[in-house]
């Protein structure tokens, strides 16, 4: 077909061809291409490019469309015949033919490679792919390096990280505009350009042919493909059918672009030449496809709002809202000025300049914007128009890898750069219209970033194609679509217009591509000085900012409960946060030297306006609107900011760029606002707005936020309040938080703006922010380290962090290029100065800790800052624990015992600009507030709190260590105390005004109250809080004079408005209340009846607090002034005893302060010592003040007893807890024991606990044991050698399970059953390693029909459960244990009476008989009494516990040998598994855990009842066999078709002991117990010596033949090894059990010489496990304690204690097994019997015979793999491991660490019947538990049955922290601790118990 196609491509009506037209010749395509090739080489090569141009057309005609059309036949034929998709192959062929010049492509590949003078990776990733970050070798913070570059270069103790890429990026390794050299990989540190040799001309000539055709004809395809679709909505799926189409052309373009850079260089030739481009599109000339692919490209254009520049028609008529952009047109006119018409004239030729996609110039100015930034695009290259399809396709990845892949070519990045600016706001609009909004953004950042990172180009840019104005007007144009009148403040008139927060522009962060773009380009120096140099810029992106100012308004409600709460204030913060707060971080940071004074002016003097455009527009006069607030004030914070830089670093003068005094009192009122509402909101008055009010309350502080939010409100507020009249600010200040009328003398106010329950806190909230105002120095005058100093401690002293959390908690600076960024080199030596490490500590429960760093204690000491702590808390609760941390601290260190108050701390000098803010503390206004309040507590007025006097004393101190220095006490002294009788305070400081005393204050009260006197004392009385105006005019006057009112006096003349404020500020007695009946919040009607009355008072500060002093220590006269004593103390007053202590510390510290200050006040705290009298009670209490105040004291009984109550509950349930689950300390478990101690009692009895009665267990109630029952292939994980398993990191690696115990088994099982009888196999093993079931309990009994009741209970309980009730799981009542069944106990006493326990004296002889009769009485079941009932329901449960393939192993299915099987290998697994939790050996002997709670007695019980169910035939009972000499022994020969029984030496000797005493009716007798254990060790010994005979060689054996035969007569025969070794030597000798060692078998043998020693300890290991087991069963029936030896006499302590051996027997000589033996029969003749049988079997079968001798016994304990050191090595092999089902890459990679099977978690790929594959493998490995190490997210993960839970991690970073999903991507190391605790809790089974948050997995993981 192919040579078809070619010669109607070249044939046919062409230009005459002569070379090729030879009729007939089946040309083919390299022959072809070689002939062109040559036919271009030649000097005069137009006939060649002719020619090949006409093969091109023939080949590429993009007129074959792209899809199936209905006329199929029209593609079919163009494309050469073969299907739609045929044709673009065979272009394709075509194609890399050309290009290879006749070669092989793969060839012509390699050749171009040879020529890459790559310096650059250039690596392009896409979402989702693993690259590292180093910031120590970054220069940009979006540095990135892929995976081999990183680990190529040397980042050792570099701060890096791995991270997932959201967006996708490229490797910048070589590029050291991006980052230092020092970091750079192997391959690209050489700057390899010199070595490279240059390209030789023929190699690319045709490249440089094709490829324009090629690329032309891509660009046909895309606009042939793209339909506009009818409603604004583009269809995506045609957009992605013609993308799929197109999917090979773009491969192709691809692969060129990693040929190197060779092949860029004429790619980028191709792309930017602009001849090329409009020879080929202008759509002129005869080609009728190509004009009518020129039509649609037009169309596509208009269709976009974009017109075409050259279209004069168009371009005149159309108005400046072309097409759809009617972005501009949409009225919002009025708020950005009028839009200017477009001048019609085409000004790309006055540019002068034909650069390269230049457009023409923008000039903008505040008023008018010019629309060609946003319409007009004109292509003039395959670059420019490929990038508008891109952006019209919504960037398909393929394109964008493509356009990035070619990065590494310089000339290229530049035009690309210009390209993408020039199509910027065409971005814009397809992203604002684009569904995919999400995929769309992580596209254009993924190109964005590669360009805007490197400084150099973003100047080049910027200069070039003003891309500052681009981007600006691109925000501004795209934040307008969503612009909404804003209701702040006058919702009526106000002209303001805001952001509409609920608009899905801002809800799903669509504007972040375009701001991140932004904050981008201002990290570059060079581009942020033209920014802040260009004065219109500035003022559009004010503009833009006031767009965010008063956003997202809320209104309290006061009614009803809102209805729907909005979550869009999430969005609100977002955008301040991305949209302004980060640019302005990004200007900042170029703001740092005194040079660049004149930004800072910029910024301020644009700001300011913007400002006063706010405040003009919402109509703001004086008084903000009440109710409602914003937490958005941009322009504010930008205004703080760039003051707070200018003072900071720039040495400007703070006067110099501070407004008038009317604008700075406007501008302090909405951030006054919001703190006042957010003392309103945590005093619950907003709690009808919802729950998302308080959400923004938290926001707004939280570390993220706060230094773009919380800290530039303060801090300008700070500013405002040292240049405003005291007075004024401080009653303004509580003013907004509504506690004005709460300020007055009288016992009783009528508040007419707040309900009284509020006022407390309101209070509090008042004085805390005055507290903070004050004494916090963030911006004035801190140093970085100070700061980030500060704000360590205050999160430490909340609570323990770990290293991450700090990193987070700290507010960094936003701007990435700030220097203190986390983890630098200040924030490590900060931590380290302050903070302790507290390793990883484990508890026993399995409560995992991480790393945490802990406060020192010099910290606590002299750092602790709970104002910083305050202003830094997002939950109230977190303040409280900072409190009691300190407490605690205090008490440990004995500095002091009681409850402390928060410490007063030193503060930082504050910067000389800022000395005003002082001057709050002492204005009059204050002094007034803090005596009114102190006098309130004395007297126990209500609504006043212990934090409301700590804070008034935190002020009262402030002001002492903040005092003026001018008073001197001459002068005092001379205008003593009596001068202003008549006024509140003399003057204004607060050291003087202390010791004022004031005797008289008139209070307006309501008529009711107490204080309402009839008498008029007015001529005496002093100024009242609230008297009349008149009585202070002359006050005034003499206040002017002095000079200090006089600016306000102007500010009054200038704006009446003010007068108001004006008059009340430079006032003093009335300052704070002034009666507002005219104000908005309280009717005329609803003003209370108000009386003046007259108090008496007589106190002074001073005198109020030392009684105080009294009042809080509760004696009369506990004020002794300290230096009377000591007069040390006034020279050297710092001391420490002050520093922590409670409210009593403080008063002497302030007392102490005060006196040092002032002599007078010396004197007057003496003077008042000397004369004290009793605290003024208050005069009388009406009934209903008596009242109210019972009310409350009620109030605070109840709170205090339900206290006390909780306490009490609390520290029960620990108590209880503390015994309940006391899983490591058997002592205490007392009250638990199932068993009752004492012998006597003679029948068991239990506590229910449901029912709470005691009793015994009977037949028709029985009670029962709560037990989990789980299957379990724990055992299975036995190997056999000590060396661990490891996790397998490379592909070399594997991991095999055939050494594992249970594969070991399976092999013997099935190797018998192919030679044996199957029912007589199924005896001579157990199962069970795999999926047997384990039983456990947490030792709690109940009654069965207790249980029954509760069940139903729980089914009925809707609450969801961690557990099925279904499935018939259950948490234990008592100690809430998981549980699934209930084990009956069996009626009778469970200590033995000692008549069972006697040893009888009969012979061995008798017992084996005795034993023979009792298996031989068939059990009958017992009658149907409850109890059987339940035993047999359990035996069911049992049965269910495990999956059918672990219970059936008979080959006929069901038959009854198989439960008899199965049920004594369930004896046998919670031995074994019993074994194993005792360490594997029983040297420590004792009760230990395990047996304490065991069950193994009640499951004998349930076990034996069932087993006597199956009799076993006398005739095939194995005791027979072990117990008597048969002698027809032909009778086997006979039957040679039936298969054998299985030889008795090839039985399990364990499993014969579980059944011949599961056979035995119970209670079982001791003696016959100690019968059948001898019995089996004679069985037991001889199979030793077998084995130990095969293992050994010819010669050894021989040997041991001739000694041993010897001996054979003397009178120990029976008990010697040596005479028993040789006699089965000879006896198997009859056999062909030796015969067959060949050579290969000698691998087999054991080198090792035998010595006596080594074959005795040979022969004491085989029989070990034996013993052990044996010894734990007696354990458990008998209730014997186990001894303790040490690890070589345990196989002599063992033998004794099970009765092998005579109690008093010696051990001097060395001891010898065989003495343990003791024969029921004459030894030789038995073991030649036995050995009969192996040798009957070996004659045909001798290699199997051998295998089945030689059992491994000696188990290791089971352990998880072995794990790497450095999580990176599991990471980077399996997080791109293919998956073997699907061999894609799993989404969730997962591996298992019992096995190390490589698994996908939820990956659908590798379900099997609805079961996923996690689920699968935990079923067939572990028996439905399954251990996964989740390769993505470094968290192990259990899943147990049908539930699943997280277990955390056992990888933990250099902090001791847990890296969930590797978000931080630090390098993790194990932690051995951990791991280790893992494994525990899988031997131990108590996964179940020990993890707390389990989940149904459904089968989905």
């Amino acid at each position: 077909m192919a040579a078809a196609a070619a010669a109607a491509a070249v044939g046919g009506p062409q230009p005459p061809q002569p070379e090729l037209t030879a009729p007939g010749l089946a040309l083919d395509k390299a022959a072809t291409a070689a002939h062109l090739k040559a036919a271009l080489s030649r000097p005069d090569n137009r006939a060649g490019a002719e020619e090949l141009q006409a093969l091109l057309e023939r080949v590429l005609s993009a007129e074959r469309p792209l899809t199936t059309t209905a006329d199929g036949e029209e593609a079919a034929v163009a494309g050469g015949g073969g299907g739609p998709g045929a044709a673009e192959e065979e272009a394709l062929e075509w194609c890399k033919c050309l290009l290879a010049g006749g070669g092989g492509y793969d060839e012509f590949c390699a050749a171009v490679r040879a020529y890459d003078p790559a310096a650059l990776c250039g690596l392009v990733w896409t979402a989702n792919f693993v690259a590292y970050r180093c910031r120590t070798c970054g220069i940009s913070p979006c540095m990135s390096l892929c995976a081999e570059c990183f680990h190529q270069g040397d980042h050792t103790g570099h701060d890096f990280n791995m991270f997932r890429s959201q967006a996708g990026g490229a490797c910048d390794c070589g590029d050291s505009n991006v980052m230092r050299e020092s970091g750079f990989c192997k391959r690209h540190q050489i700057k390899s350009s010199s070595n490279i040799p240059c390209v030789p001309k023929d190699l690319l000539m045709m490249s440089e042919f094709v490829l324009p055709r090629f690329i032309f004809c891509l660009i046909q395809y895309l606009r042939e493909g793209y339909n506009e679709p009818a409603a604004d909505v583009p269809s995506e799926k045609d957009l992605n059918k013609v993308l799929q189409l197109l999917e090979p052309q773009i491969s192709f373009l691809e692969d060129l672009t990693k040929m190197g850079g060779a092949m860029r260089s004429v790619l980028t030739q191709v792309l930017t030449n602009q001849q090329n481009y409009k020879d080929l599109t202008s759509g002129l000339g005869e080609n009728a496809c190509a004009k009518k692919s020129h039509e649609k490209y037009l169309i596509a254009l208009k269709s976009s709002g974009l017109t075409y520049p050259e279209d004069k028609l168009v371009y005149g008529i159309q108005e400046p809202s072309a097409g759809t952009s009617t972005l501009a047109a949409q009225g919002f006119a009025g708020a950005t000025g009028t839009l200017g018409q477009l001048d019609s004239s085409d000004e790309e030729d006055q540019d002068g300049s034909q650069g390269l996609g230049k457009r023409k110039r923008v000039k903008l100015s505040s008023s008018t914007k010019d629309q060609s930034i946003m319409d007009v695009l004109k292509h003039k290259s395959f670059l420019e128009e490929l990038l508008f399809w891109t952006i019209k396709y919504e960037f398909p990845q393929k394109m964008v890898t493509f356009l990035l892949n070619m990065l590494p070519d310089q000339e290229y990045k530049v035009a690309f750069t210009k390209t993408f600016v020039q199509h910027y706001a065409f971005i814009m609009k397809t992203l604002k219209k684009s569904h995919e909004s999400d995929t769309m953004s992580n596209r254009i950042v993924h190109i964005s970033v590669q360009l805007f990172s490197n400084e150099e180009l973003a100047r080049q840019v910027t200069e070039e194609c003003q891309l500052l104005d681009i981007m600006v007007t691109v925000l501004l144009y795209m934040m307008e679509s969503c612009l909404i009148k804003s209701e702040l403040q006058d919702e009526e008139n106000s002209l303001h217009v805001v952001v509409n927060c609920g608009e899905a522009l801002l809800k799903n962060n669509t504007y972040w591509p375009l701001v991140s773009d932004f904050i981008n380009i201002l990290s570059h120096q060079s581009v942020a000085k033209r920014f802040l140099e260009d004065h219109g810029l500035l003022v559009t992106w004010m503009n833009f900012v006031s767009f965010f100012q008063g956003m997202n308004l809320n209104k309290r409600e006061l009614n009803e409960h809102v209805e729907f709460e909005s979550q869009t204030y999430y969005a609100a913060f977002a955008a301040e946060l991305e949209a302004c707060a980060q640019p302005m971080w990004g200007l900042l940071s170029h703001c740092k030297v005194r040079e660049t004074q004149e930004y800072t002016r910029n910024v301020v003097r644009y700001c300011l306006e913007a400002l006063q455009d706010w405040f003009d527009a919402i109509n703001f006069v004086d008084e903000p609107a009440p109710n409602q607030v914003t937490f958005h004030l941009p322009l504010h914070r930008y205004y703080a900011m760039f003051l707070s830089k200018a003072v900071k670093c720039q040495e400007l003068d703070l006067d110099s760029v501070l407004p008038d005094q009317e604008m700075l009192m406007k501008l302090m009122i909405h951030p006054l606002q919001i703190q006042a509402s957010l003392a309103e909101i945590h005093s619950n008055m907003w709690v009808r707005n919802g729950l998302q009010i308080k959400g923004q309350a938290m926001t707004y502080v939280q570390s993220h936020f706060c230094n773009s939010m919380i800290d530039p409100d303060i801090y300008l507020l700070q500013v405002c309040a040292s240049r405003l009249d005291p007075d004024y600010f401080i009653s303004s200040v509580f003013e907004r938080f509504k506690v004005v009328d709460l300020l007055t003398m009288a016992s009783q106010h009528q508040n007419t703006v707040l309900d009284a329950e509020h006022e407390r806190s309101m209070l509090e909230g008042a004085l805390t922010f005055l507290v903070i105002l004050l004494s916090l120095r963030l911006h004035l005058g801190m140093s970085d380290d100070e700061i980030l100093r500060a704000e360590m401690v205050a999160q430490l002293c909340m609570n323990d962090r770990t290293h991450s959390s700090l990193l987070d908690l700290i507010p960094e600076n936003p701007n990435p290029k700030s220097g203190i960024i986390p983890g630098s080199y200040s924030f490590e030596s900060v931590l380290s100065a302050v903070a302790d490490f507290k390793a990883p500590v484990f508890e026993p429960g399995g409560s995992m800790q991480q790393g945490m760093y802990t406060p020192k204690a010099e910290v606590w000491d002299q750092e602790f800052d709970p104002v910083m702590v305050i202003l830094r808390t997002v939950y109230r609760r977190d303040v409280q624990s900072a409190m009691d941390r300190y407490t605690a601290f205090l008490k440990q260190s004995g500095k002091f015992p009681g409850n402390p108050w928060p410490p007063y701390k030193k503060r930082t000098p504050l910067h000389p600009s800022y000395k005003g803010l002082m001057r709050l503390l002492h204005c009059k206004t204050l002094h007034i507030v803090l005596f009114t309040l102190l006098y309130k507590i004395l007297m126990d007025h209500q609504n006043l709190s212990e934090h409301v006097l700590c804070m008034v004393l935190y002020l009262i101190e402030l002001g002492l260590e903040n005092s003026a220095e001018e008073e001197s006490d001459e002068e005092a002294s001379v205008c003593g105390p009596e001068r202003c009788h008549d006024s509140w305070f003399p003057g204004s400081n607060l050291v003087s005004n202390m010791r004022h005393f004031i005797n008289y204050v008139r209070v307006r009260v309501p008529e009711t109250a107490p204080e309402v006197k009839r008498d008029s004392l007015a001529s005496t009385s002093s100024d009242s809080l609230s008297s009349l105006q008149s009585s202070r005019r002359p006050k005034v006057l003499q206040r002017e004079n002095s000079g200090t009112a006089q600016v306000f006096s102007l500010v009054a003349e200038r704006r009446k408005k003010f007068q108001e404020i004006i008059n009340r500020s430079s006032s003093e007695a009335n300052q704070v209340v002034r009666p507002k009946t005219s104000s908005k919040w309280s009717a005329p009607g609803l003003a209370p009846q108000l009386t003046t009355a007259i108090l008496e008072i007589k106190e002074s500060i001073l005198s109020l607090l030392i009684k105080l002093h009294h009042k809080l220590s509760g004696k009369q006269n506990s004020y002794y002034p300290p230096w009377l004593d000591d007069i040390e103390i006034l020279i050297q007053p710092e001391i420490p005893k002050y520093n922590h202590g409670d409210g009593i510390t403080a008063v002497e510290r302030i007392l102490l302060k005060a006196a040092l200050q002032s002599r007078m006040n010396k004197r007057v705290i003496e003077e008042i010592c000397r004369k004290v009298t009793p605290p003024v009670p208050p005069k009388k209490i009406t009934a209903a003040e008596k009242k109210t105040l019972d009310k409350e004291e009620r109030r605070q009984k109840a709170r205090e007893r339900q206290q006390k109550l909780l306490a009490e509950f609390a520290s029960r349930q620990k108590s209880f807890m503390e015994t309940a689950m006391d899983v490591d300390s058997p002592e205490n478990d007392i009250p638990m024991e199932i068993t009752t101690a004492e012998p006597q009692v003679s029948e068991a009895v239990y506590d229910c606990v449901i029912c709470g009665q005691s009793g015994p267990s009977s037949e028709d109630r029985p009670t029962g044991l709560v037990v989990l029952l789980q299957a379990s292939s724990v055992l299975g994980q036995c190997r056999d050698n000590i060396e661990p398993k490891k996790l397998p990191i490379t592909e070399e690696e594997q991991i095999y399970p055939w050494d594992t115990c249970a594969a070991v088994h399976d092999v013997r099982l099935s190797l018998l059953q192919r030679y044996f009888k199957d029912s007589s196999c199924l005896l001579a093993v157990s199962i069970g390693w795999e999926g047997g079931v384990y039983v456990q309990t947490c030792g709690h009994t109940l009654h069965i029909d207790c249980h029954k009741s509760y069940m139903e209970s729980l089914r009925n309980d809707q609450v969801l459960q961690g557990f099925s009730v279904d499935k018939g799981e259950f948490t234990c009542p008592l100690c809430r244990q998981f549980a699934n069944s209930v084990l009956p106990c069996y009626p009778g006493s469970n200590v033995e009476s000692n008549l069972w326990q006697r040893p009888s004296n009969k012979s061995i002889q008798d017992l084996i008989k005795e034993v023979e009769e009792l298996q031989g009485r068939p059990g009958a079941f017992p009658s149907e009494t409850n109890l059987s009932k339940e035993m047999e329901s359990v035996m069911k449960d049992i049965k269910n516990t495990t999956q059918k393939k672990y219970r059936d192993y008979s080959k006929t299915p069901g038959s009854p040998d198989n439960d008899f099987l199965f049920m004594y290998s369930v004896a046998r697994t919670n031995l074994e598994l019993e074994l194993i939790h005792r360490g594997g050996n029983l040297c420590s002997g004792g009760a230990s855990t395990a047996g304490k709670r065991s069950c193994l007695n009640q499951l004998f019980h349930v076990l034996a009842l069932h087993m006597r169910l199956y009799s076993i035939d006398s005739e095939y009972n194995p005791w027979r066999k072990l117990t008597q000499l048969v002698e027809e022994v032909n009778s086997q020969q006979g039957n040679e078709e039936q298969q054998p029984e299985v030889p008795i030496l090839y039985h399990d000797v364990t499993s014969l002991l579980l059944i011949q005493i599961l056979m035995m009716p119970q209670p079982l007798r001791k003696d016959h117990f100690t019968c059948i254990v001898k019995v089996l060790f004679t069985l037991l010994y001889t199979q030793a010596l077998v084995a130990l005979s095969v293992k050994c060689n010819e010669e050894d054996r021989s040997a041991w033949k001739h000694t041993g035969a010897l001996k054979k007569n003397t009178c120990d025969a029976e008990k010697s090894y040596e005479v028993l070794l040789s006699f089965v030597i000879s006896e198997l000798s009859k056999g062909k059990l030796y015969h067959e060692e060949g050579t290969q078998e000698c691998a087999m043998v054991s080198p090792i010489a035998w010595s006596p020693e080594s074959m005795e300890k040979y022969l004491q290991d085989f029989c070990l496990p034996f013993l052990r087991i044996t010894s734990l069963l007696q354990h458990h029936l008998f209730g014997e304690d186990l001894p303790s030896c040490q690890e070589e006499e345990e196989f002599s302590i063992l033998s004794c204690c099970l009765g092998l051996l005579p109690t008093f027997y010696q051990t001097e000589h060395p001891f010898i097994s065989a003495s343990c033996l003791d024969w029921p029969v004459p030894a030789f003749d038995i073991i030649s019997q036995w050995c009969f049988e192996i040798n009957s079997f070996t004659e045909r079968h001798a290699e199997q015979g051998k295998a089945l001798l030689i059992q491994e016994s000696r188990w290791k304990l089971p352990h998880l793999l072995q794990l790497p050191e450095n999580y990176n090595t599991i990471f980077q092999y399996y997080h791109r491991k293919t998956c073997s089902v699907c061999t894609k890459v799993p989404k969730d990679p997962a591996v298992c660490l019992v096995c190390g099977t490589f698994v996908c978690l939820k990956g659908l790929c590798c379900k099997q019947q609805s079961y996923c594959e996690c689920v699968l493998h935990s079923q067939n490995c572990g028996a439905g538990t399954g251990i996964f190490l989740l390769i993505n997210a470094s968290v192990i993960i259990i899943i147990r049955g049908h539930r699943f839970c997280l277990w955390g991690s056992v990888y933990l970073d250099a902090h001791g922290e847990e890296d969930r999903d590797l978000r931080r991507g630090k390098p993790l190391y194990i932690c051995k601790e951990r791991y280790k605790v893992l494994e525990q809790q899988w031997i131990s089974h108590t996964f179940d118990h020990i993890n707390k948050r389990w989940g149904p997995h459904y089968n989905g993981l």
